[in-house]
Order: structure tokens, then sequence, then C-alpha cells
């Protein structure tokens, strides 16, 4: 103990010695600085550098342990380094350094790699650029397709500004009912009715019926006096002459069809206003006076005409304006006008002796439901009836006068016959129609009318109601000199009409109603080219078009609440367009609207929209003035969205108008309206057609309109397969007989569900058996689609079978499974061949390779834990064939590692780090 503690002492003091010696020879170097540090300060410096060191060498040991990692594996640790080394991590090209003048090497290489960049960066500006335009056409082409989804759920009303004062109607996002119920109301379904008579004669090759006569049946049904007048009126428009003409502007714009239309017009106005002198002189009969109490005289004598047509043997006293005298009395009497029975009796008193007196005192009321027998008898046989004109319309209008113009109107001329005035009467026969019943007029009173007669004869006399020219500039001249400021309304009225002169002049003293306006106007209409006429005397039909549809418009005729009238107004002066599409914009008679325009379309009187995208009334720049175009193809989508979704089949019958036409990509409207019906209703076998077990088709309703539904069906399925409906679109495939996308649309629908967990009701259950059935159906039937299309599939089959016995922890039958496909290589000798065939594999299937490589290197694994864990070596199994099965595994997993690095495709992120410890952990 003693001799430990001398050699500290001597260790110590030789220490100290050492320590001063140091110090004295650091003061003799000057040129150091003196440090001078505690002992605390010396250990916080040492700590500082200890942990510093510490840190180098935990860096270079983790250095040093990746680079034994990595090189066990086969890579080059210094050949990655300097290959990382030399990447840049400039985002843009920079720019070449300056060389000297005389260096021609450096400036060569410099050119050279100047021309290179600059190809670079032009390629690079190119690409971005052509990106970009690719990018804004598509999105152009996106939003343009939107647009016509919110331009058809909207009415658009053809004006450029919309009127807030009309009723709001509904949109049609609201018009669908729920599902199964169907969403027609009564008038539609009775249109509809009509509509599938008409196609059913077209499609089984009948003689094509009249679809004007069809649909105004339905009004006739629905018994509404406007909408029965409304299609008396289109088939009285549309009963005209086709002109021969290239195509319907041609047709429509020629003078000849004009000038059908404005006859045809003039024809149902005059009509209308008969029928409405009728109704008027027969709802007033004691003020219309037509004979007797209330002209039963005029009426008898009319009906003796039909029912005692010629004589009688053994009638007596005589006759008194041709009929019998007893049979006079007697049928005014059976019509309880006793009044105009003693009219007769006071005309045939010398033959009667003292029957007057008898009859003055038997003057009584009595039943008067005969006298509406006669009328209708009369009124039913017109011409037989001989009232008195063609037919009987001059005594018509001295009745209605006596309504009309009950007491006398001063500034009236040119006296009176029968007690009316002689303009009046001319002008309520013209208006009537009736030129015969006022040239009668004319030939009573033509001393009073100068040279009138003339030129009424004339006028009566021409095939297209217009004077010579000379006489009619005689007459024009007349006009303005003496009668422009004449107090008779209906003397200038008739001039007007017949010398079709002062346009500028609305007659409203005479013309008081629309329709009297109208027809007025419509008679001024020239459409003969004259230089002589001054514009006051010339209206076109163009120009009368413009004023009743610009210039007064809507608001003038209150449209929206006399809807029937404007509608009226614009189709009677050949402004069919305009007329369906203002129509079309009120919700309860939008349906009218469309049956309008089918039968115009039918007829090749409707003038289409030549882009489908257009609003529903548009006006083409090629066009000639007032020319409006009707998008019909949008009105019958608009009109049909309502109930297609719940009546397909209707939709359907409409969409077959459309047969004929083409979209702006020249797709057949037809078969795109059928492709969107389809999917929107979803009733893809109803409408299409199904699939039998044994591979037959079923027929669809679409059978019936079409020869070849396979394009039909063709067409639906790439439409179901742009908006994504895959499943759809492979049914309706399999249904065109079309194997390729079939099993290539079933390869994308695999590929996503292959390595997932199979479960009741799943994706993967669902598409799993969609697919085996299909695999059986083809299997049976002899179908094959391309070799690379119906390889993957089956691949992706197998795949799919794999996975659901790894699923199930089947571990030793998914070996099996993936030892037959030879998808991934299970020894070192077939890394290579697998490698080569990786890249026939098609995107489905490289999709599923991450899962592919870590469930089998999962199995290799579970497989390796299982060996290990068995018992000890046995006769059975000697220790040998314990050890070459421990190695085939590891020599497996690492093929697997070795193939998953040699691959050309890029899998998941942590793929490789979980194949190489699950390998590390077998090693």
């Amino acid at each position: 103990m003693r001799n430990r503690s001398v050699m500290d002492a001597e260790g110590f003091g030789e220490l100290l010695q050492q320590a001063e010696q140091l110090a004295a020879e650091t003061e003799a170097i000057s040129e150091l600085p003196h440090v001078e540090r505690n002992l605390q300060e010396i250990q916080q410096a040492g700590e500082r550098l200890r942990a510093r060191t510490l840190t180098r060498t935990s860096q270079e040991t983790a250095n040093v342990k990746a680079s034994i990692l990595l090189g066990s594996r086969g890579l080059d640790i210094s050949h990655i380094s300097q290959r990382l080394e030399s990447l840049s991590a400039a985002t843009t090209f920079e720019p070449l350094e300056p060389v000297k003048d005389t260096d021609i090497q450096g400036f060569l290489k410099n050119e050279r790699d100047n021309a290179l960049l600059s190809a670079i960066e032009e390629s690079r500006r190119r690409t971005f650029a052509t990106a970009e335009e690719y990018h804004r056409e598509s999105m152009l082409v996106e939003w343009e397709q939107v647009k016509q989804r919110i331009l058809h759920t909207l009415l658009a009303s053809g004006e450029d500004a919309l009127d807030f004062t009309q009723e709001a109607e509904p949109s049609f996002l609201s018009d669908t009912g729920p599902a199964g119920r169907s969403s027609l109301d009564s008038v539609e379904v009775a249109y509809g009715r009509q509509i599938y008579v008409f196609n059913e004669k077209i499609v089984n090759g009948h003689l094509q019926p009249s679809l004007g006569d069809l649909c105004a049946s339905v009004a006739e049904r629905l018994d509404d006096k406007n909408v029965s007048e409304m299609w008396a009126m289109v088939k009285q428009m549309t009963d005209v002459l086709l002109v021969p003409a290239r195509d319907a502007l041609n047709s429509r714009t020629s003078v000849e069809m004009q000038m059908a239309f404005v006859s045809r017009a003039l024809q149902f106005l005059e009509q209308s206003y008969k029928n409405y002198t009728m109704v008027t002189v027969f709802g007033n009969l004691h003020q219309a006076q037509l004979g007797g109490v209330p002209g039963t005289y005029q009426l008898v004598r009319s009906f003796l005409n039909i029912k005692l047509p010629g004589p009688i043997p053994g009638l007596q006293d005589g006759e008194v304006e041709g009929h019998p005298v007893w049979a006079l009395i007697y049928y005014c009497m059976r019509c309880g006008d006793l009044v105009a029975a003693m009219q007769v009796v006071n005309r045939a008193q010398h033959q009667l002796g003292e029957f007057k007196n008898w009859f003055q005192e038997y003057m009584n009321s009595t039943d008067r439901r005969y006298k509406n027998y006669t009328m209708v008898t009369v009124f039913g046989n017109l011409h037989q009836a001989q009232l008195g004109g063609v037919p009987g319309t001059y005594q018509l209008v001295r009745s209605f006068l006596n309504i009309k113009l009950p007491g006398p109107i001063p500034g009236l001329q040119d006296g009176e016959v029968e007690g009316h005035p002689v303009w009046a009467l001319i002008y309520y026969c013209m208006r009537c129609g009736d030129l015969v019943a006022a040239m009668q007029v004319v030939n009573r009173a033509q001393h009073q009318l100068g040279e009138f007669k003339n030129w009424f004869q004339e006028y009566m006399n021409s095939t297209d109601r217009r004077l010579a020219p000379t006489a009619e500039n005689k007459l024009r001249l007349h006009y303005r000199r003496a009668l422009r400021n004449n107090t008779d309304p209906y003397k200038r009225a008739v001039y007007c009409l017949i010398g079709k002169c002062d346009i500028t002049d609305n007659h409203g003293e005479v013309a008081d109603k629309t329709e009297d306006y109208l027809w007025l106007k419509l008679n001024q209409v020239c459409f003969e080219e004259d230089s002589t006429s001054s514009p006051q005397d010339r209206l076109t039909l163009p120009q009368l078009q413009k004023q009743l549809l610009e210039d007064y418009g809507e608001s003038h005729f209150a449209a929206g609440q006399q809807p029937y009238l404007y509608f009226q107004v614009l189709f009677l002066t050949a402004q069919f367009e305009a007329a369906v599409a203002f129509l079309f914009r009120i919700e309860r008679l939008r349906s009218h609207a469309v049956h309008v325009a089918l039968v115009l379309y039918e007829l090749r009187l409707l003038l289409m929209s030549s882009g489908h995208s257009t609003r529903l009334l548009s006006q083409e720049p090629v066009d000639p003035p007032m020319i409006r175009r009707l998008n019909f193809i949008r009105l019958l989508m608009l009109y049909t969205r309502k109930f297609e979704s719940t009546d397909p089949r209707e939709a359907l019958q409409y969409f077959y108008f459309l047969r004929n036409e083409k979209d702006s990509q020249g797709e057949n409207m037809f078969m795109r309206c059928v492709s969107e019906l389809v999917i929107e209703s979803g009733e893809f076998d109803m409408l299409l057609g199904r699939l039998e077990k044994d591979g037959s088709r079923k027929p669809g309703v679409i059978d019936k309109f079409a020869g070849d539904t396979r394009a039909i069906i063709s067409t639906v399925a790439r439409e179901a397969e742009n908006k994504g409906l895959f499943e759809e679109a492979v049914k309706l495939y399999e249904l065109a007989k079309n194997p390729d996308k079939v099993m290539g649309l079933m390869n994308k629908l695999l590929s996503p569900v292959v390595s997932q967990v199979s479960a009741p009701q799943s994706n993967k259950e669902r598409l799993k058996n969609m697919a085996l059935a299909i695999a059986e159906r083809y299997r049976t039937q002899g179908i094959s689609a391309e070799k690379s299309v119906d390889s993957t599939f089956f691949l992706l089959l197998d795949l799919i079978t794999f996975f659901d016995e790894y699923h199930a922890a089947h571990v030793d039958r998914a070996y099996d499974v993936m030892e037959r496909l030879k998808l991934v290589p299970l020894s070192q000798d077939s890394v290579e061949e697998r490698v080569a065939a990786f890249i026939n594999f098609s995107d489905e299937v490289r999709h599923n390779l991450s899962e592919v490589l870590l469930a089998t290197m999962n199995i290799l694994f579970t497989q390796y834990k299982r060996l290990k864990g068995t018992t000890p070596a046995s006769p059975a199994r000697p220790q040998r064939a314990l050890e070459d099965r421990d190695s085939q595994l590891r020599t497996q997993a690492r093929a697997l590692i070795t193939f998953a690095g040699m691959i050309p495709y890029r899998m998941a992120g942590d793929t490789n780090a979980r194949l190489v410890q699950m390998e590390v952990l077998m090693n």
C-alpha cells in the first residue's frame, strides 16, 4: 500500500514538472496569444469537441452501413455518388461562359451548345403553348356542353331582352314528377296517342296519314273553342301546294307560295267573320229584323226552298213570292211567329176571304222550338236555301247592319240600299268574302257610284284581286284628290282595299278589331314589282310582318292575356316559326306549339336553324329580311325533357321525327337523342333489348324504329362509355356484339379491384361475377376478342383467383396459382425472362404489380416462418431437405427483389422498402 503511494507521488511530481516546462516554453513564444481558461471552461470546450466528433463519427458510420447494404445488392456507391454530384438543381438553362476570340474550339463548342439549348428552349416553349391550346380547346368544348345543358333547361324568348311582365314559367328542372309516375298531362297524352298512330303507319309502310287531321281531332275531344279554331287555321294555312325548290327557304320565299299564304289567310278571316255575323244576327233576331218577328218570313221562304223544291199538286189559293200560301202560313205558325204568318195573309188576302179577320183574332204566342229546327236546316243547306248572295250573304249583312248600325250615322255618303248605307253594305259583304253579294249592292246603287262599278267589276273578275295598272292608277288618283279626307269611313276603306293604296291609314273606325285590321292589311299586300307606286301605296308581306312582329310586338297585342290572338296574327302572316316559338313559351300551350311545329315539319314548311346550339328562334345573316328560323331539334328535346325519364316510350316516338336530321358533327340526331334518352331514363333493357342466358338478344322498343339496331346500340354504348358508365357500356357493347370493347372495358373495371378483399355485395364481387358470366358465354359461343385484350382479361381473372386465395390465407394454393401464371420470377434463372415478358403486359396488369410482388413476398415469408417453426429434422424430413427449402425460399425472395429493381416501371413508393425488409428478415 505504501509502495503505491510512493509511485503516485512520483508520477504527480513528474507531471507537474512537465507542465511547468511547457508553460515556460509557451511564454517564450511571444507570437501566440495567451489563453486563460479555468477548469470549468476547459471542460465545456471539451464537451463541445467531443459532441462534434461523435456526430461526425455517427454520420460516417451511417454512410458505411448504407454502403454495405447497397453494395450487397450489387449497387456501385462511388458511381452513384458521382452521378448525384453531376446533377444540377438549376430549373432553367444558364448562359454559357464567354470564350476568348482566339479559342476556336471553345467558340465552336459554345455555338453548338447554344444551338442545342435554343432548340431545346424552343421545343419547350412550343410544347407548353400546344398544351395550353389543347387545354383551352378542351375547356371550350366542355363549356359548350355545359352551356347546352343550361340552355336546355331554360326557355329562350327569341328576343334580345326578356319580358319580365310575363308570368313566371316553371323551370324544366321541376317538371319531372316522382319516379314511376307519368309526367304527361291529359292533353299531352292525347297528342302522344296521335303521334303513335302516325308513326305506326310510317313504320309499317302504310300510306302516310295527315298529321294535321290527327292533331285537330285532339282539339275536338278537348272541347276547347280556341284550340279548335287554332287547328282550323293551321289546316287552312298549310293547305297549299309546295313550290319546287332546292330547300324550304326558297320555297317559302317564292312569290307563288307567299300569294297562296295570303289567299289562305284571307279566306280564313272572311269565313270567320261570316260566322261571326251569323252568330250576331241569330243572337239578336228581333233587332236584326230578318223579316216578320223576328225574320221568320225570310227564314220560312228559305226553308220551303228545301222542304218543297218543286210544285205539289192539290195546293190551293195561289202563291206568295213563288211559295204556296198555306205552306208559308203553316210554317210561320209552326215557328211561333204569327206576325210573319200575318204578313203572308196580308199579301194574299184577296184569295183568302174572311180568313184574315179570323187570323187577326187568333194571333197569340205558341211554341218556338221549331224555329230553331228551321234555322239549323236552312244554315245546314245554305246553297239550296238561297237566302241571297252566295250563299245568302247580302240578306245576312242587311240583318247584321240592323244590329251594327241601328241608327243613322252622320257623314255616310251616296245614299242607301233598302234602308242601309251603300258603302257599309259593300264593305261588310267584302269582309265576309262574298264579292257577288257586294256586286249586288253596287248594281242597286250604280247611279250614285259613278265609275266605281267598272273598277269593282274588274277587281271581282281578277284572279289575284288586283286591278290593271291603268285602272289602279286612275282609282288611286281619284282617291287622293277626292276621298283621302272623306267623312265616310266605309267608302275610304273600300277604295283602299280595291286600289291597294294609302297603307298608312289603319281605318280604325271600320277595322276596330285585330282580325279586321289584319284582313284589311292582307288585302293591301302587293307582290309584283311596281316602280310607279309611291311608298304609301305599296305594302309588301315582309313589311307587314315586320310591323306586326317588331314594331307592334307582344305588348301591343297583350299577348300574355290573349296568346291565341297573337299566335293567329303571326301565323296568318306566314310567320310560322315566330308563332310556334311564342306559343311554346307558355307552359299550358306548349304541347300545342310542339305539334303545330311537327305538322309544319312534316309538310316541309318549317324553316329550321342551321346550328343546333342557337336560340329557339333565330335569324341568320344570309336569310332575307323578316325570315326567322326555329330550332326544331331543341324544341323537341325541350318538350320531351319533361317526361323522358318517366315515359321513355313516348319520348322515343317524338325523337323518331329526327331520323333524317344530323348535328354539327354529322351524327344522326335520332341516334343521339336515343342514346341520351336511354342513359337518362336508365331503361336499357326496355328500349334496347337484353341478352338472354343462351346469348340471344330479346328485342327492345328501338327495334320497331330502326333496321340496324346494332349501330344505335353502339352509339348508346359509346355515349355511356364517354360518361363513365362502364358497366352499362359493357352490357351494351355485348348487345352490339363487340367483344373487343366488352373485354377492354372489363379490364378497366377489374384492374382497380383485383387486389381487394372479396365481400358479399361488394364492387369486386359484382364485377367478378359479371366477368365470369361474360367469359362463360364467350367460351360457350366460341367468341374471342383481340389477342392482347383477351389475354389481359383472363390474366386479371386469374389474379382475382390468386388474391382470393391469398386473402383467405390459403398460402399454398395462392403460391400454386402464381407459379402457374409465371407473372413474377420464382428463381434467379427466370428473372431475365420475366423482365423481358414484362413489356408485353398491359397497364391494367402493371397497375397491380406492386400488390402482386408484395403478396408473393408475403407468401414466401409466411412459408419461411412456417419452416422455421417446424420440429427438428426427422427421418421423414431430413435436415438436408429443410436446409434446401430454406435456401430456395431466400433465393426466390432475392429473385423478386432483383425483378422489382430491373423492370422499367415505377411502383408505389414503399414497395421496394417493404420487399427488402421482408427479404432481410428471411436472412
